[in-house]
């Protein structure tokens, strides 16, 4: 079986479900893309008290997490005192709760560190651009760093069980982090008795996960399939459906099992034996991982998976009152989130009257769209007549969202500041009058704070993804640099299409900004 051929046997896969796929991730993952050191390289490179990584593995009976419990008494001693740590025991020290903070927050550092090294320079580059395209319904994880985040970055963050357990999740558009994130050092599932404490959970988080494993493909990327994590939960939530209904789940866990060199792929149901009970799965041998996402991504939904996510979220809260005061409002989707004071927003597409629209049409400017518009910023060789574009194109192309291209046409016939459009007779002001919090997403702004604050825009455009670019670059403002964004919001021209990207309102955005800044006022 060759690459094409394994993408198409997984593409009848999942055509087969009514529900899109979850993915389930481990450390295999983040080794690859991020050059992450496994559990042992990362334990032994705290082994700073003389001792080595044997003496602890041995002295904690062969388990990781014992010997992590141990090797972070011995170096909390030494976080204390030596002239290394200085600057962390200034950043973390009354945030101390136990002797193994320490160790938590030098992992926590470690890991964010990660991050900084620019996606362009990854050898797996185009992987990691095709899953920031992927729309799954969501993502469960055991690793600890956040370079999901990354990749996901409108998609809501679960951190370890008990935030699972005592929320509403709503199984679309989310990432559970069940052992914790580097975001939150206490939050990590690291010692044996952070271990004893989650397993003595497990039966809860499988009852919580349950619906996921069996109305979703979940794909496993990243473990092996004897890694405990794993079988302890597949044996709980097996536990939870009882051997009568193990079928249910057959064709919904894929096992990725890559091995480097392999040349003749395959894909075969099988099973695994977790307690004495066989659990039906799907398992997939390749040595490239292409043809797996690009499987994924040809799942699309119609609409994206943060706004089937808002919208379910909002549809619990309003049948959980009991109050019959809930707000309507007619909005277009690209605006969905703005509006804090909508309860719950139900869009119906008008596919029949653009229909009828395209059929009508006349040829010429009745038919350009904002994404010629788009284009024409960008590239300016579509020669269109201003004031044909500002009386005839704009109010139509833009009456659904005031992500449009106006400025530009504006200046072209000589509007250069408010005053001059005031007294132009245009009645644009839903696209004009935009307040500079309008171009950016609110939603975002701490992550932008927490991660790019203090940095400029080559360094986003370099360190994330395209779609979390598009998405912190106009926190910005004037600090943009206005050819790296015209040279960035060209090589992601497609993304300005919602047809070929689920970001491309985030992609909008910043092509406005962009012609407002240097077009407008």
């Amino acid at each position: 079986m060759d690459a094409n051929d394994l993408k198409e046997a997984l593409i009848r896969i999942f055509n087969t479900r009514n529900s899109g796929p979850f993915l389930f991730i481990g450390s295999g993952f983040s080794r690859r893309y991020l050059g992450i050191k496994d559990w042992k390289g990362l334990l032994d490179s705290y082994c700073i008290s003389g001792k080595p990584f044997e003496y602890y593995l041995a002295a904690g009976d062969s388990t990781y997490p014992t010997a992590a419990r141990l090797i972070a008494e011995d170096f909390n001693t030494t976080w204390w005192s030596d002239a290394k740590y200085a600057g962390s025991r200034d950043k973390y020290s009354k945030k101390v709760t136990d002797n193994t903070s320490a160790l938590r927050f030098e992992i926590c550092d470690y890991l964010a560190t990660s991050l900084d090294v620019p996606i362009k320079d990854s050898e797996h580059q185009d992987e990691i651009e095709i899953l920031s395209r992927l729309n799954v319904d969501g993502i469960i994880t055991t690793n600890w760093d956040c370079f999901l985040e990354q990749l996901f970055p409108d998609y809501k963050i679960y951190t370890g069980q008990n935030e699972l357990l005592f929320s509403n999740p709503q199984s679309i558009a989310e990432i559970y982090k069940i052992h914790g994130s580097a975001h939150k050092p206490k939050s990590l599932i690291l010692t044996d008795h952070d271990y004893n404490e989650f397993n003595n959970k497990n039966p809860y988080l499988a009852a919580k996960l349950i619906t996921i494993f069996v109305e979703h493909p979940v794909v496993f990327i990243g473990y092996s399939l004897s890694d405990k994590n794993i079988t302890d939960l597949l044996g709980a939530i097996s536990i939870c459906i009882g051997k009568d209904n193990i079928s249910q789940l057959r064709n919904n866990l894929i096992f990725i099992d890559r091995e480097e060199g392999l040349t003749d792929y395959s894909i075969s149901e099988t099973f695994t034996t977790i307690e004495r009970t066989q659990i039906p799965i799907t398992l997939v041998r390749t040595d490239d991982l292409i043809p797996i996402y690009e499987a994924i991504e040809m799942n699309k939904r119609k609409i994206p998976a943060r706004i089937l996510r808002y919208c379910k979220e909002q549809l619990y809260e309003v049948v959980k009152s009991n109050s019959t005061e809930s707000k309507i409002y007619v909005v277009d989707i690209d605006e969905v989130e703005k509006h804090d004071d909508v309860e719950f927003v139900v869009g119906v597409g008008v596919a029949e009257a653009r229909k009828k629209e395209e059929e009508i049409g006349k040829l010429g400017y009745t038919q350009i769209n904002n994404i010629n518009l788009f284009h024409d910023l960008l590239h300016e060789d579509c020669s269109y007549d201003a004031n044909s574009i500002l009386r005839n194109v704009i109010s139509n192309a833009g009456r659904f969202s005031p992500n449009i291209t106006v400025f530009k046409y504006l200046k072209e016939i000589g509007i250069v500041d408010e005053a001059q459009y005031r007294v132009s007779g245009y009645n644009l002001d839903k696209w004009v009058l935009r307040d500079d919090t309008s171009y950016q997403c609110k939603g975002y702004f701490r992550t932008f704070v927490k991660k790019f604050k203090d940095k400029d825009t080559k360094y986003i455009i370099e360190h994330t993804t395209p779609e979390a670019a598009a998405i912190h670059l106009p926190f910005l403002m004037n600090k943009l640099d206005l050819v790296l964004v015209k040279e960035f919001l060209i090589k992601n021209e497609e993304k300005l299409n919602p047809d070929k990207s689920t970001y491309a309102s985030y992609f909008k955005k910043l092509a406005c900004l962009y012609d407002k800044l240097l077009h407008g006022w």
